[in-house]
């Protein structure tokens, strides 16, 4: 038996999500099905992180086990030559075979693209907002974000993880000519969990409310405490780390 890791791009635009849902159409199952056509096998394959509907990937991984002896490059060539356009796989490499994508990882980088002005070319990847943003004041309620904390107030209510401890390493704010970039840097998250936080910041900044009232939300752990989301579209989930 072997272990392999694939890299994989995609839209969500038209997806439920990663995850394979019953009358949904899901990137995993996409995935699974040109992968099992190729191979002519019944692999299974498991992710590194479960993007929400509407949620895109640049660096999302995921692995699968065959007896079959894989040639990378004919894979991959093979496999994207039946998936749809806004799915692709970049690259495969043979790992060991305990290798789990998703219990393996050690963090999880998320990209949130906010545009300055409304463009066809970035109207399905990114939030458009009209209102200026203070770099310097974002930046500042992000780090209070930073550490271990119970993000129930930052996830869907739905959320069905009993664990709802997360730890942050790194939150912050760029600014181009045309677009705002949020970064964010975590062990793991909570469903809707990085679109509340960038919808609470963008709360925050927009009310003036000081900053140090991130913490009180975070231990209320209660959905209301915090901001809507933000759209979906915005987000990506741009490398995992191991």
């Amino acid at each position: 038996m072997k272990n392999y890791k694939i890299t994989v791009q995609y839209s969500g635009t038209n997806y439920s999500g990663w995850q394979i849902q019953q009358n949904a159409k899901s990137v995993q199952g996409l995935l699974s099905k040109a992968i099992n056509t190729v191979l002519r096998d019944n692999i299974s394959l498991v992710g590194a992180g479960r993007t929400d509907a509407g949620v895109h990937a640049i660096g999302q991984c995921a692995n699968f086990r065959t007896e079959k002896n894989i040639v990378a490059r004919e894979f991959v060539y093979s496999v994207n030559s039946i998936l749809p356009k806004d799915i692709a796989i970049h690259n495969l490499t043979e790992v060991g075979i305990d290798f789990h994508s998703r219990f393996d990882a050690k963090r999880r980088i998320y990209y949130y693209l906010i545009s300055k002005r409304k463009s066809p070319f970035y109207f399905d990847y990114s939030l458009y907002r009209l209102q200026r943003i203070n770099i310097n004041q974002v930046n500042k309620i992000s780090k209070f974000f930073f550490g271990t904390y119970n993000f129930t107030s930052f996830a869907k209510t739905a959320d069905q993880s009993e664990n709802k401890v997360c730890t942050i390493y790194d939150a912050r704010w760029r600014e181009t000519d045309l677009l705002y970039y949020f970064r964010i840097e975590a062990d793991r998250y909570l469903h809707s969990m990085v679109r509340t936080i960038v919808g609470t910041i963008l709360n925050f900044h927009d009310c003036e409310i000081q900053p140090e009232k991130i913490h009180d939300i975070l231990q209320l752990e209660d959905r209301t405490a915090a901001a809507e989301s933000v759209a979906a579209k915005g987000l990506f989930l741009y490398k995992i780390i191991y």
